[in-house]
């Protein structure tokens, strides 16, 4: 048997080297050894499995930078290999897990549990962040340095803000020192309290206490003073609001050193999803107005959003079929993060490779990961897809274990045909 497998016939797409054209590629056990155009013009070599691509898109391996995976303490909910399942059929090769399971990745206790039980699942790659504070109360510093080490990726405490001004003035600085990255969930508690979907008329409509616009961009704000004292990275994770997007626009055309990023759900779905009570549409931060979700769409556009990330979050039946206060909140989206972005590129006319961008090379490159890109001597972790195939999503059919998707029913464009993670076929519909 071959270790060799050369994909032939393929779109190839690489954001970080701008590629766009027809070519292959060849792997040779875990890496790629060489891709391109005109790779196989004097046939292909003796000994080499081939796999036709059919004209798909052939890029880097989708990563998801926002994934809330409760195991351990919640695998009734996702399970590592209910998830890594959910990633491959989606076409994401690598996941970040975010530090807010029952567990918090403040100690590499966590780390060395995580990186175990990903060896074990051995589907997708599964990395994690750190926590910016001890059991993410927002007081006393996590050991970043520690934690880096261990192999956290960044630092952040998930979805709580880090509230107190005095407390993140110290992690920025603390980050700083050693380059390291901070994501803020950037909602200001207070502002947002007791709250449940968006401030604004659909929530006075079905009597919701809302959450304001302002309660974002408030925190945003006051996090980028500290960012111009201590001259710390940044990151605002799944903005969602007008002004939200307009404060990071500014503050890069000032210099600082911030990103951000949102969810697709963000720029597909506004607080009218919510008609009706619909649990499923519950999400953190909440759907906002047209005017908003516009906004957020102008963001991808103009590149002031640098990545997607699915902010996947699998809640029970038992969890989400409750009245709307007591529901909790979240969506998976693993599985459909690829067609809902591409949605920008059959809707409002988004480059692919731009698209794709900001689901491989961007998030790699903020993170310090090897994968995201092709190249000769890297990871074969590529994703072919099919960005024109139409198909409904349907919740039961969702490998994810949990099925709480707004979407359900919805019908799409783009589907992962095949992923390859270390050369491996881990889901594939053209083998």
């Amino acid at each position: 048997m071959t270790d060799r497998t050369a994909y032939i016939n393929a779109r190839v797409l690489d954001p970080a080297t701008e590629t766009d054209r027809v070519g292959s590629v060849l792997v040779s056990g875990n890496k790629i050894v060489e891709w391109g155009t005109g790779l196989f013009e004097d046939g292909i070599p003796e000994n080499v499995r081939i796999v036709d691509c059919h004209g798909y898109c052939l890029a880097p391996g989708l990563i998801d930078m926002r994934v809330h995976l409760p195991e351990p303490g919640g695998e009734h909910k996702e399970s590592f290999e209910t998830a890594s399942a959910a990633a491959a059929g989606g076409g994401v090769t690598s996941i970040v897990c975010l530090p807010d399971a029952q567990t918090p990745i403040d100690n590499i206790s966590v780390l060395e549990f995580i990186a175990r039980r990903a060896r074990e699942t051995n589907i997708v790659k599964i990395y994690a962040y750190g926590t910016i504070t001890r059991n993410r109360a927002g007081n006393e510093l996590s050991e970043f340095g520690i934690l880096a080490e261990a192999g956290a990726l960044a630092f952040t405490d998930g979805d709580k803000a880090l509230a107190d001004a005095l407390v993140m003035r110290r992690a920025l600085s603390y980050a700083a020192t050693f380059n390291f990255l901070i994501i803020q969930h950037p909602e200001e508690p207070r502002l947002a309290l007791n709250g449940q979907m968006n401030e604004g008329e659909m929530a006075t409509r079905l009597g919701l206490a809302g959450i304001p616009a302002a309660a974002e961009v408030m925190m945003i704000e006051r996090d980028l003073r500290l960012v111009e004292m201590t001259g710390a990275r940044y990151h605002a994770a799944h903005i969602s609001t007008a002004a939200s997007v307009n404060a990071i626009r500014n503050a890069k055309t000032r210099g600082l050193p911030v990103t951000c990023d949102t969810a697709p759900h963000y720029f597909t779905l506004t607080d009218s999803s919510v008609m009706d009570y619909r649990t499923f549409t519950k999400v953190s931060p909440p759907l906002r107005d047209e005017k908003d979700r516009l906004a957020i769409v102008e963001g991808v556009l103009d590149g002031t959003i640098d990545m997607i990330g699915s902010d996947h979050r699998p809640q029970d039946q038992d969890s989400k079929r409750l009245p709307f206060l007591q529901a909790e909140t979240g969506i998976v989206g693993l599985e459909t993060l690829l067609p809902l972005t591409l949605a920008l590129h059959h809707v409002e006319n988004v480059p692919l490779i731009d698209l794709i961008k900001r689901l491989t090379a961007a998030p790699a490159n903020l993170l310090g990961m090897k994968e995201g890109r092709l190249g000769i001597g890297l990871p074969a972790d590529f994703t072919i897809f099919d960005p024109d195939h139409s198909w409904t999503i349907k919740a039961d059919n969702l490998r994810s274990k949990s099925k709480n998707t707004p979407f359900d029913g919805h019908t799409v464009k783009g589907m992962a045909m095949c992923t390859v993670v270390g050369g491996r076929h881990v889901h594939s519909l053209i083998d």
